[in-house]
């Protein structure tokens, strides 16, 4: 291949390529396997949260972290007014908190044994890490933010296995199909309207 014919191609779909459905997307997306969190802040006093599976590092110097969330979600815009907010990494064994901050029904902090972090957020019991950040920098990307923190402080908690989610199902070490899965058919998923 020649540069002229490799630069042809970047600009030239194949014949008959058509973009993937929503639905073909996120059942690729599910074969990648990916942690999940719950993203927290504090807005006008009151703690907001939700779960979050696109998180990564950014930077090592400066220390930058980014998840994203959807920009018509509830949660994401009051905690983007707030400027600060705790990524609380969860653990294997955590899947009712996942379900308590993935759901929008429900009272999130409602019976949960919660602190205050001295950078202003809310830090969740019996993660596997805190990382502590605020706002540095939001860009629209679709239907969803990217967001760019600069991190504070990180705080590990505890040690034990990750939680992950793969194929739409909690773990990689369980074989029921995703309509047996602990919290029914496609509840999680890429692109599900957490945040």
């Amino acid at each position: 291949m020649t540069a002229a014919s490799a630069d042809s191609a970047l600009t030239t779909p194949p014949s008959g390529a058509t973009a993937p459905t929503p639905s073909e997307f996120r059942r690729a997306m599910g074969l990648f396997a990916s942690g999940v969190t719950v993203v927290t802040g504090i807005d006008g006093g009151e703690p907001v949260g939700f779960a979050c599976q696109s998180f990564a590092s950014v930077s090592l110097e400066p220390p930058l972290i980014l998840f994203c969330a959807d920009h018509n979600g509830r949660t994401w815009p009051r905690i983007k007014r707030s400027g600060r907010f705790c990524v609380n990494v969860l653990g294997e064994d955590q899947v009712d908190l996942c379900g308590r901050f993935g759901s929008s029904k429900g009272k999130k902090y409602e019976g949960l044994d919660w602190e205050l972090s001295p950078w202003g957020a809310p830090a969740l019991p019996g993660v596997l890490l805190r990382v502590h950040a605020e706002v540095r920098d939001v860009h629209v990307a679709g239907d969803h933010d990217v967001v760019i923190g600069a991190v504070l402080a990180l705080e590990q908690v505890i040690e034990q296995r990750p939680m992950l989610f793969f194929q739409g199902r909690f773990g990689l070490d369980r074989h029921e199909t995703p309509d047996q899965a602990p919290l029914g058919p496609n509840l999680w998923g890429w692109g599900d309207h957490w945040g």
